[in-house]
Protein backbone atom coordinates (compact mmCIF):
# COMPACT_ATOMS: atom_id res chain seq x y z
CA UNK A 1 0.00 0.00 0.00
CA UNK A 2 1.41 3.44 -1.19
CA UNK A 3 -0.04 6.34 0.95
CA UNK A 4 -0.62 10.02 -0.10
CA UNK A 5 -1.47 13.56 0.44
CA UNK A 6 -3.59 15.77 -1.03
CA UNK A 7 -3.65 18.98 -0.29
CA UNK A 8 -5.72 22.25 -1.14
CA UNK A 9 -4.25 24.05 -3.33
CA UNK A 10 -2.02 26.97 -2.11
CA UNK A 11 0.72 27.96 -3.89
CA UNK A 12 2.89 29.58 -0.91
CA UNK A 13 1.55 26.33 0.89
CA UNK A 14 4.11 24.16 -1.39
CA UNK A 15 6.08 23.36 1.90
CA UNK A 16 3.25 21.11 2.79
CA UNK A 17 4.01 18.58 0.18
CA UNK A 18 7.64 18.74 1.25
CA UNK A 19 6.98 17.90 4.86
CA UNK A 20 4.84 14.76 3.63
CA UNK A 21 7.77 13.98 1.68
CA UNK A 22 9.72 14.33 4.79
CA UNK A 23 7.31 12.39 6.54
CA UNK A 24 7.70 9.28 4.17
CA UNK A 25 4.10 9.99 2.48
CA UNK A 26 4.68 8.11 -0.83
CA UNK A 27 3.16 11.09 -3.28
CA UNK A 28 1.03 14.47 -3.32
CA UNK A 29 -2.03 15.38 -5.23
CA UNK A 30 -2.80 18.92 -6.42
CA UNK A 31 -6.38 19.66 -7.50
CA UNK A 32 -7.47 21.86 -10.30
CA UNK A 33 -10.15 24.05 -9.05
CA UNK A 34 -9.86 27.54 -10.17
CA UNK A 35 -12.32 29.64 -8.47
CA UNK A 36 -11.35 28.17 -4.83
CA UNK A 37 -7.58 27.48 -5.11
CA UNK A 38 -4.65 28.37 -6.63
CA UNK A 39 -3.40 27.09 -9.81
CA UNK A 40 -2.55 23.59 -9.54
CA UNK A 41 0.23 23.42 -11.80
CA UNK A 42 1.99 26.77 -10.71
CA UNK A 43 1.97 24.72 -6.77
CA UNK A 44 3.37 21.34 -8.28
CA UNK A 45 6.01 23.41 -10.22
CA UNK A 46 7.27 24.74 -6.72
CA UNK A 47 6.65 21.41 -5.22
CA UNK A 48 8.91 19.93 -8.07
CA UNK A 49 11.61 21.80 -7.74
CA UNK A 50 11.95 21.54 -3.82
CA UNK A 51 11.26 17.90 -3.20
CA UNK A 52 13.86 14.99 -4.03
CA UNK A 53 11.40 11.40 -4.07
CA UNK A 54 7.95 12.22 -3.46
CA UNK A 55 5.12 11.08 -6.86
CA UNK A 56 3.47 14.76 -7.80
CA UNK A 57 0.39 15.00 -9.60
CA UNK A 58 -2.98 16.79 -10.05
CA UNK A 59 -5.84 15.16 -8.27
CA UNK A 60 -7.88 15.86 -10.26
CA UNK A 61 -6.80 18.20 -13.61
CA UNK A 62 -10.27 19.23 -14.65
CA UNK A 63 -11.07 18.85 -18.55
CA UNK A 64 -14.17 21.46 -18.65
CA UNK A 65 -11.50 24.38 -17.87
CA UNK A 66 -8.52 23.73 -20.10
CA UNK A 67 -7.89 21.82 -23.68
CA UNK A 68 -6.40 18.51 -23.61
CA UNK A 69 -3.42 19.51 -25.73
CA UNK A 70 -2.74 22.69 -22.88
CA UNK A 71 -3.56 19.61 -20.08
CA UNK A 72 -0.98 17.56 -21.72
CA UNK A 73 1.37 20.55 -22.24
CA UNK A 74 1.03 21.43 -18.22
CA UNK A 75 1.94 18.29 -17.00
CA UNK A 76 4.99 17.39 -19.21
CA UNK A 77 6.18 20.47 -17.88
CA UNK A 78 6.35 19.06 -14.45
CA UNK A 79 7.80 15.79 -15.60
CA UNK A 80 10.54 18.18 -16.30
CA UNK A 81 11.37 19.67 -13.59
CA UNK A 82 10.60 16.06 -11.47
CA UNK A 83 11.46 13.14 -14.01
CA UNK A 84 9.57 10.03 -13.56
CA UNK A 85 8.19 11.16 -10.60
CA UNK A 86 4.85 12.47 -12.51
CA UNK A 87 1.03 11.66 -12.79
CA UNK A 88 -1.78 12.77 -14.38
CA UNK A 89 -5.42 12.52 -12.42
CA UNK A 90 -8.09 13.66 -14.19
CA UNK A 91 -12.31 13.28 -13.94
CA UNK A 92 -14.81 14.98 -15.27
CA UNK A 93 -14.74 17.90 -13.31
CA UNK A 94 -17.51 17.96 -10.12
CA UNK A 95 -16.15 21.13 -8.66
CA UNK A 96 -14.65 23.09 -10.41
CA UNK A 97 -17.67 23.18 -12.92
CA UNK A 98 -20.20 23.18 -10.25
CA UNK A 99 -18.87 26.20 -8.53
CA UNK A 100 -19.22 28.05 -11.57
CA UNK A 101 -23.14 26.37 -11.79
CA UNK A 102 -21.75 24.20 -14.70
CA UNK A 103 -22.23 20.54 -15.10
CA UNK A 104 -19.59 17.97 -15.14
CA UNK A 105 -18.21 17.12 -18.85
CA UNK A 106 -20.21 14.37 -20.60
CA UNK A 107 -18.22 11.18 -20.96
CA UNK A 108 -18.33 11.26 -24.56
CA UNK A 109 -16.42 14.46 -24.41
CA UNK A 110 -14.49 12.90 -21.89
CA UNK A 111 -13.19 9.82 -23.64
CA UNK A 112 -12.51 12.07 -26.66
CA UNK A 113 -10.58 14.45 -24.30
CA UNK A 114 -8.53 11.40 -22.91
CA UNK A 115 -7.63 10.15 -26.29
CA UNK A 116 -5.98 13.44 -27.31
CA UNK A 117 -3.90 13.78 -23.67
CA UNK A 118 -2.58 10.08 -23.90
CA UNK A 119 -1.17 10.34 -27.88
CA UNK A 120 0.14 13.60 -26.96
CA UNK A 121 1.97 11.92 -23.69
CA UNK A 122 2.61 9.13 -25.72
CA UNK A 123 4.74 11.60 -28.39
CA UNK A 124 2.43 10.73 -30.87
CA UNK A 125 0.61 12.74 -33.50
CA UNK A 126 -2.73 13.06 -32.91
CA UNK A 127 -6.25 14.42 -34.64
CA UNK A 128 -7.63 16.97 -32.22
CA UNK A 129 -10.81 19.16 -32.92
CA UNK A 130 -11.76 22.59 -31.63
CA UNK A 131 -14.81 24.38 -32.65
CA UNK A 132 -15.75 22.46 -35.56
CA UNK A 133 -12.06 22.44 -36.94
CA UNK A 134 -10.10 19.29 -36.79
CA UNK A 135 -6.56 19.23 -37.13
CA UNK A 136 -3.48 17.14 -36.78
CA UNK A 137 -1.25 17.83 -33.93
CA UNK A 138 2.08 17.08 -31.49
CA UNK A 139 4.93 18.33 -29.64
CA UNK A 140 7.55 20.19 -31.72
CA UNK A 141 11.02 20.87 -29.98
CA UNK A 142 11.15 17.84 -28.37
CA UNK A 143 14.89 18.10 -28.31
CA UNK A 144 15.25 21.07 -26.82
CA UNK A 145 13.79 20.38 -23.47
CA UNK A 146 11.12 22.15 -23.06
CA UNK A 147 8.67 19.03 -21.96
CA UNK A 148 9.12 16.23 -20.60
CA UNK A 149 7.64 12.63 -22.66
CA UNK A 150 10.60 10.62 -22.38
CA UNK A 151 9.98 9.64 -18.75
CA UNK A 152 6.51 8.30 -19.09
CA UNK A 153 3.74 9.97 -17.44
CA UNK A 154 0.65 7.62 -16.36
CA UNK A 155 -3.13 8.71 -16.35
CA UNK A 156 -4.86 7.94 -13.46
CA UNK A 157 -9.04 8.48 -14.49
CA UNK A 158 -11.16 9.43 -11.34
CA UNK A 159 -14.36 7.48 -11.76
CA UNK A 160 -17.15 6.11 -9.52
CA UNK A 161 -20.13 5.82 -12.15
CA UNK A 162 -20.45 3.14 -15.12
CA UNK A 163 -19.26 5.06 -17.86
CA UNK A 164 -16.80 6.76 -16.11
CA UNK A 165 -15.17 3.46 -14.84
CA UNK A 166 -15.39 1.97 -18.98
CA UNK A 167 -13.57 5.14 -19.99
CA UNK A 168 -10.59 4.70 -17.43
CA UNK A 169 -10.53 1.00 -18.83
CA UNK A 170 -9.59 2.56 -22.67
CA UNK A 171 -7.26 4.78 -21.67
CA UNK A 172 -6.13 5.10 -17.63
CA UNK A 173 -3.33 3.41 -16.06
CA UNK A 174 -4.92 3.76 -13.15
CA UNK A 175 -8.37 4.71 -11.17
CA UNK A 176 -9.26 7.31 -8.55
CA UNK A 177 -12.47 6.30 -6.53
CA UNK A 178 -13.58 7.47 -3.12
CA UNK A 179 -12.13 5.25 -0.27
CA UNK A 180 -14.41 2.15 0.52
CA UNK A 181 -13.03 -0.79 2.66
CA UNK A 182 -16.26 -3.17 1.51
CA UNK A 183 -14.18 -5.45 -1.07
CA UNK A 184 -17.17 -6.28 -3.58
CA UNK A 185 -17.35 -2.08 -4.22
CA UNK A 186 -13.85 -2.26 -5.10
CA UNK A 187 -14.39 -5.25 -7.67
CA UNK A 188 -17.52 -4.05 -9.20
CA UNK A 189 -15.54 -1.13 -10.22
CA UNK A 190 -12.67 -2.45 -11.27
CA UNK A 191 -15.10 -5.39 -13.77
CA UNK A 192 -16.26 -2.14 -14.99
CA UNK A 193 -13.37 -1.08 -15.53
CA UNK A 194 -11.90 -4.01 -17.74
CA UNK A 195 -15.29 -4.46 -19.48
CA UNK A 196 -14.23 -0.83 -21.33
CA UNK A 197 -10.51 -2.22 -21.91
CA UNK A 198 -12.48 -5.01 -23.86
CA UNK A 199 -14.18 -3.13 -25.79
CA UNK A 200 -11.01 -1.24 -26.90
CA UNK A 201 -9.28 -4.31 -27.35
CA UNK A 202 -7.29 -3.27 -24.72
CA UNK A 203 -5.36 -5.51 -22.13
CA UNK A 204 -4.82 -3.95 -18.35
CA UNK A 205 -1.45 -3.38 -17.11
CA UNK A 206 -0.57 -5.71 -14.56
CA UNK A 207 0.36 -2.78 -12.35
CA UNK A 208 -2.73 -0.94 -13.04
CA UNK A 209 -3.47 1.50 -10.00
CA UNK A 210 -6.45 1.63 -8.05
CA UNK A 211 -6.15 5.01 -5.63
CA UNK A 212 -8.70 6.03 -3.02
CA UNK A 213 -9.40 9.42 -1.87
CA UNK A 214 -10.70 10.05 1.75
CA UNK A 215 -9.06 11.85 4.82
CA UNK A 216 -8.23 10.24 8.33
CA UNK A 217 -8.30 11.23 11.80
CA UNK A 218 -6.45 8.88 14.63
CA UNK A 219 -8.52 8.88 17.49
CA UNK A 220 -6.66 8.79 21.14
CA UNK A 221 -7.80 5.77 23.30
CA UNK A 222 -11.64 6.19 24.09
CA UNK A 223 -12.23 9.08 22.15
CA UNK A 224 -15.57 9.41 20.94
CA UNK A 225 -16.58 10.60 17.31
CA UNK A 226 -18.47 13.74 18.62
CA UNK A 227 -15.32 15.50 20.43
CA UNK A 228 -14.57 19.11 18.92
CA UNK A 229 -11.20 17.81 17.66
CA UNK A 230 -12.49 14.67 15.47
CA UNK A 231 -14.72 17.32 13.75
CA UNK A 232 -12.31 19.75 13.23
CA UNK A 233 -10.09 17.38 11.80
CA UNK A 234 -12.75 15.64 9.49
CA UNK A 235 -15.76 17.85 8.72
CA UNK A 236 -14.41 19.76 6.43
CA UNK A 237 -14.26 15.63 4.25
CA UNK A 238 -17.76 14.90 5.16
CA UNK A 239 -19.37 18.36 3.96
CA UNK A 240 -17.94 18.17 0.30
CA UNK A 241 -19.14 14.50 0.46
CA UNK A 242 -22.38 15.76 1.06
CA UNK A 243 -22.13 18.52 -1.19
CA UNK A 244 -21.68 16.44 -3.65
CA UNK A 245 -24.18 13.79 -3.11
CA UNK A 246 -27.13 16.70 -2.97
CA UNK A 247 -25.44 18.09 -6.65
CA UNK A 248 -26.15 14.47 -7.63
CA UNK A 249 -29.46 14.36 -6.33
CA UNK A 250 -30.75 17.59 -7.28
CA UNK A 251 -29.47 16.46 -11.27
CA UNK A 252 -31.07 12.97 -10.85
CA UNK A 253 -33.60 12.79 -8.28
CA UNK A 254 -32.58 9.03 -7.33
CA UNK A 255 -32.83 8.02 -3.79
CA UNK A 256 -29.97 5.74 -4.02
CA UNK A 257 -27.91 8.62 -4.69
CA UNK A 258 -28.39 9.12 -0.79
CA UNK A 259 -25.34 7.26 0.65
CA UNK A 260 -27.22 5.39 3.61
CA UNK A 261 -24.58 7.12 6.04
CA UNK A 262 -26.17 10.50 5.16
CA UNK A 263 -30.29 9.36 5.39
CA UNK A 264 -30.60 10.95 8.88
CA UNK A 265 -29.34 14.14 8.22
CA UNK A 266 -30.70 14.30 4.74
CA UNK A 267 -33.84 16.57 5.46
CA UNK A 268 -32.35 18.66 7.52
CA UNK A 269 -30.00 19.56 4.87
CA UNK A 270 -31.94 20.37 2.17
CA UNK A 271 -33.40 23.09 4.41
CA UNK A 272 -30.47 24.08 5.28
CA UNK A 273 -29.65 24.68 1.11
CA UNK A 274 -33.35 25.80 0.94
CA UNK A 275 -32.80 28.97 3.44
CA UNK A 276 -29.41 30.35 1.86
CA UNK A 277 -29.29 33.56 1.39
CA UNK A 278 -27.69 33.14 -2.30
CA UNK A 279 -30.56 33.22 -4.65
CA UNK A 280 -31.66 29.63 -6.16
CA UNK A 281 -30.11 30.82 -9.26
CA UNK A 282 -26.89 31.61 -7.51
CA UNK A 283 -27.23 28.62 -5.13
CA UNK A 284 -24.10 26.88 -6.20
CA UNK A 285 -21.68 29.95 -5.44
CA UNK A 286 -22.89 29.23 -1.90
CA UNK A 287 -22.91 25.72 -1.75
CA UNK A 288 -19.34 24.52 -2.49
CA UNK A 289 -18.36 27.11 0.69
CA UNK A 290 -15.35 25.78 1.96
CA UNK A 291 -15.08 23.06 -0.24
CA UNK A 292 -12.66 20.28 1.24
CA UNK A 293 -10.85 23.43 2.63
CA UNK A 294 -12.93 24.47 5.84
CA UNK A 295 -15.67 23.55 7.75
CA UNK A 296 -18.60 26.24 7.34
CA UNK A 297 -19.84 26.76 11.04
CA UNK A 298 -23.79 26.36 9.82
CA UNK A 299 -22.62 22.99 8.44
CA UNK A 300 -21.33 21.69 11.44
CA UNK A 301 -24.54 19.96 12.64
CA UNK A 302 -24.67 18.30 10.11
CA UNK A 303 -21.05 16.20 10.95
CA UNK A 304 -22.59 13.38 12.65
CA UNK A 305 -20.40 9.60 14.30
CA UNK A 306 -22.42 8.23 10.96
CA UNK A 307 -21.80 10.57 8.20
CA UNK A 308 -17.92 10.71 9.50
CA UNK A 309 -17.81 6.95 9.47
CA UNK A 310 -19.56 6.90 6.07
CA UNK A 311 -16.59 9.12 4.26
CA UNK A 312 -13.75 9.08 6.63
CA UNK A 313 -10.88 6.79 7.84
CA UNK A 314 -11.53 7.14 11.26
CA UNK A 315 -10.20 5.05 14.23
CA UNK A 316 -7.57 4.28 17.15
CA UNK A 317 -4.44 3.02 14.92
CA UNK A 318 -5.19 -1.14 15.23
CA UNK A 319 -8.20 -0.45 13.78
CA UNK A 320 -7.17 1.95 11.01
CA UNK A 321 -4.35 -0.57 9.90
CA UNK A 322 -6.88 -3.16 9.63
CA UNK A 323 -9.56 -1.31 7.60
CA UNK A 324 -6.59 -0.37 5.40
CA UNK A 325 -5.67 -3.88 5.12
CA UNK A 326 -9.18 -4.79 4.09
CA UNK A 327 -8.85 -2.29 1.49
CA UNK A 328 -5.45 -3.61 0.15
CA UNK A 329 -6.82 -7.51 -0.04
CA UNK A 330 -9.10 -6.08 -2.17
CA UNK A 331 -6.60 -4.70 -5.11
CA UNK A 332 -6.50 -1.30 -3.57
CA UNK A 333 -2.65 0.02 -3.77
CA UNK A 334 -2.32 3.94 -2.43
CA UNK A 335 -4.84 5.98 -0.37
CA UNK A 336 -4.65 9.54 -0.09
CA UNK A 337 -6.00 11.68 3.08
CA UNK A 338 -7.43 14.88 2.55
CA UNK A 339 -7.42 16.99 5.33
CA UNK A 340 -8.82 20.50 5.95
CA UNK A 341 -6.37 23.64 5.49
CA UNK A 342 -6.33 24.81 9.04
CA UNK A 343 -5.47 21.13 10.21
CA UNK A 344 -3.34 19.64 7.57
CA UNK A 345 -0.06 19.49 9.08
CA UNK A 346 -1.81 17.66 12.00
CA UNK A 347 -3.34 15.29 10.37
CA UNK A 348 -0.69 14.16 7.96
CA UNK A 349 1.77 13.73 11.19
CA UNK A 350 -0.57 11.93 12.95
CA UNK A 351 -1.44 9.54 10.26
CA UNK A 352 1.94 8.99 9.21
CA UNK A 353 3.10 8.35 12.85
CA UNK A 354 0.26 6.35 13.96
CA UNK A 355 -0.66 4.34 10.75
CA UNK A 356 1.73 4.65 8.27
CA UNK A 357 5.37 3.99 9.87
CA UNK A 358 3.11 0.64 11.73
CA UNK A 359 1.87 -0.32 8.42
Amino acid sequence: MQFSITVATKIDDWQLIKDAEDLGYDGAWVPDSQMIWSDCYATLALAAHNTARIRLGTGVAIPGTRIAPVTAHSIASINRIAPGRVFLGIGTGHTAMRVMGMAPMRIRDFREYLRVVRGLLHGEEVEYTLNGVTRSLQFLHLDRGFINLEDRIPIYVAANGPLALKVAGEFGDGLVSVFNEQPEVLQANLQMVKAGADRAQRTLPENFHKAALTTAVVLKPGEKLTSDRVIDECGSQVAAVLHFVYEIYQQTHREEAIPEAFREVWEEYCAHVAKMQTPAEKRYLQIHNGHCTFLVPEERRFVTPKTILGSCLVGEPAELIAQLRTGEQAGLKEVSILPPMDYARKVISDFAEQVVRKY
